[in-house]
């Protein structure tokens, strides 16, 4: 079985309890405004340019065979609407300006890399998350690797948007230990505005997670102007209160990821979005708490 990752987290404590492995696969259903993982959203492999290491010297130009890059007001430039992610750019440039951001491997090779780590997990009671992008947009191999980690020993979490078909997502939650859930808005207007996509498949696999009574730590990213606000947070307190959901994340907006966008060829978030104070964040965590929550800040 093969899957296209991005990334692997080795010993990292924000993606579930203990010390754990994270892998990060490929393809996300939404496009939230502020996405710190752009090069999460599309599924395939994709080139990253980094201008900071370029020389300018058109060795990516002689390279690549599709017409994607070409000389304009004398800087070499990159039209990332051709560009088919090949690589062979990435291997003619002497500086490493080039990289592609993506790569397939086997769920066979993912799962010996992630069981090496074995004796940190069981001293501290972490094991591996999968997240993404959107996990479960690649369910056959999310299901090997969820398989292959029981059959190790490994305890596995979940890091899911909920923006699934609810029959494959039924399919997962008894295979599972826990599950990152995130709940961004629980209006369906504001929701499609802030993320492009419908909230009412993520409430649906939500409510299947409370009535099978598995592990969940919900995720509420706190973005000012977008998700901060009292009647946002009330709701999504209130639907969590209906549901017997307790454990809350709040996860405040940072511009970590702003420089991936430019490396990407693509529009980055708004300009306005900026990262909530200390009183903003304090505010949000007792908004969640009034309703009986516990609430941590960050995950």
């Amino acid at each position: 079985m093969t899957g296209t990752i991005f990334r692997i987290a080795r010993f990292s404590v924000h993606d579930g309890p203990g010390i754990r492995t994270t892998v990060f696969l490929k393809g996300c259903p939404l496009r939230c405004a502020w996405c710190h993982s752009p090069e999460s959203q599309h599924p395939a492999p994709q080139l990253a340019w980094h201008r900071d290491r370029c020389l300018q010297c058109g060795a990516c130009a002689t390279a690549c065979d599709g017409d994607a890059i070409s000389h304009q007001d004398g800087v070499w430039t990159t039209d990332f609407r051709r560009c088919r992610a090949c690589g062979a750019c990435v291997t003619g440039c002497p500086s490493g300006a080039r990289e592609l951001v993506g790569r397939e491997v086997t769920s066979g090779d993912l799962l010996d890399a992630i069981e090496r780590d074995a004796l940190f997990y069981e001293e501290s009671g972490g094991g591996a998350t999968f997240s993404g992008g959107e996990p479960l947009m690649q369910p056959a191999f999310l299901e090997a690797l969820l398989l292959g980690c029981r059959e190790r020993g490994v305890r596995t979490a979940v890091d899911t948007c909920g923006l699934v078909d609810p029959d494959t997502f039924a399919r997962f939650v008894p295979q599972a230990d826990l599950f990152l859930f995130d709940v961004k808005a629980r209006d369906e207007a504001r929701h499609r505005e802030i993320t492009g996509g419908s909230s009412a498949s993520i409430l649906e696999n939500l409510q299947v997670l409370a009535r099978a009574r598995r592990p969940v730590r919900i995720r509420v990213p706190l973005v000012p102007g977008l998700t901060d606000d009292e009647r946002n947070l009330s709701g999504i307190a209130s639907l969590l209160r209906d549901l017997g959901l307790k454990d809350v994340d709040v996860l405040p907006y940072h511009r970590a990821g702003l420089a991936k966008y430019e490396r990407l060829g693509l529009e980055p978030p708004p300009a306005g979005l900026h990262p909530p104070d200390e009183a903003q964040v304090a505010a949000a965590v007792a908004t969640l708490r009034g309703y009986g929550l516990r609430v941590q800040v960050g995950g």
